[in-house]
């Protein structure tokens, strides 16, 4: 607490508080020069009994004039900023699976053994979950690193996004696959049209009750829409945690297995940073979210607008490469229902 009021005492006045995202009705700050996380809120003091009703676990004001300063840590309404220690572990890989960088970086290899993974401590039901991603570089052919969102059980939902390796200077090749009640069966696959692995890009999924939208550095590249009124079941009643894992698939991964993985370039290697989720947490049978929650309207309730709409529809006519709602030789009994809409 003392070194949280010291970030305090310096961000009052300081002319290097960083303002980084509009709300409703507050404004969100980050500050480069403290040595931890943290989330800033402006938010005018009318606000302030409906954030008391959160009950954050930890809540620090100082008054600024006519506002107040809020910073949150570890809210109900979680608000991550990218300790993989503190939001993830690592699940197999002996050794494999790696925390560096005072828990800013994770990574996880592949060799001739082995693979790795690991998955979130928390479990979500509904959020806005972003992760940057540095897929492996060079000849990745036959490797498959897994980005996802799974429940339980044997009826279980999942949220999919799995980076097929390449051949050297070939496009890598997105693949997302939606699971509701255990029946997937929705691919639908994409080129990306920049080489993720000279940098890290951001790989987002906004899940709230009436879609789920996959993201690549803000840009929308599918979109399934809760169409239960038409007999599709969506994912909306079970927690899911966030996974990841790097695995070895020659059999089918690239060109559909002819291509084998070249283990003379082991080790392989993904690495993560800057993970964030603005997420409903699920506990003892229990959502952390409430209706009054002030962030929840943001991405509870968010569509893509007509500028997204355009970016959808300009990726799926210019990078999309497999799409499961036109492939009639695989449904011959007639495409999905959700396909007359999605």
């Amino acid at each position: 607490m003392q070194q949280l009021a010291s970030c305090f005492q310096l961000c009052s006045n300081s002319p290097s508080l960083k303002r980084q995202e509009t709300f409703q009705n507050h404004l969100s700050y980050s500050l480069p020069f403290c040595p931890f996380p943290l989330h800033i809120v402006l938010y005018i003091p009318s606000m302030h009994a409906q954030l008391r009703h959160q009950k954050p676990s930890l809540l620090k004001e100082t008054k600024m004039g006519s506002l107040s300063l809020i910073v949150l840590l570890g809210s109900l309404m979680v608000v991550s900023a990218g300790n993989f220690n503190r939001d993830f572990e690592i699940t197999w890989g002996d050794g494999r699976g790696k925390i560096l960088n005072n828990d800013e970086l994770l990574s996880l290899s592949l060799d001739h053994y082995s693979g790795s993974g690991f998955q979130s401590r928390n479990e979500y039901l509904f959020g806005k979950i972003d992760m940057q991603i540095k897929l492996v570089p060079g000849n990745s052919a036959g490797t498959v690193t897994a980005y996802y969102l799974r429940s339980k059980g044997a009826a279980w939902d999942e949220i999919d996004f799995e980076f097929l390796g390449n051949l050297s200077g070939e496009p890598y090749t997105v693949h997302t696959n939606v699971y509701s009640q255990g029946k997937g069966d929705r691919e639908q696959q994409f080129h990306l049209w920049f080489d993720p692995t000279h940098d890290f890009h951001t790989y987002s999924v906004l899940w709230n009750p009436r879609r789920i939208i996959f993201s690549v550095d803000g840009t929308p590249i599918r979109e399934f829409k809760n169409l239960e009124s038409i007999g599709v079941p969506f994912l909306k009643n079970q927690p899911m945690r966030i996974q990841s894992s790097l695995w070895n698939a020659d059999d089918w991964a690239t060109r559909g297995g002819l291509i084998k993985t070249d283990w003379s370039q082991a080790p392989f290697t993904a690495s993560y940073r800057n993970f964030n989720a603005e997420a409903c947490v699920w506990s003892s049978g229990k959502s952390s979210c409430s209706s009054s929650s002030p962030h929840r309207s943001n991405w509870f309730t968010q569509a893509l607008d007509s500028a997204g709409h355009q970016k959808l529809k300009w990726v799926q006519n210019n990078h999309m490469i497999y799409n499961y709602c036109t492939d009639t030789k695989r449904f011959p009994q007639g495409l999905p229902k959700e396909c007359s809409v999605n």
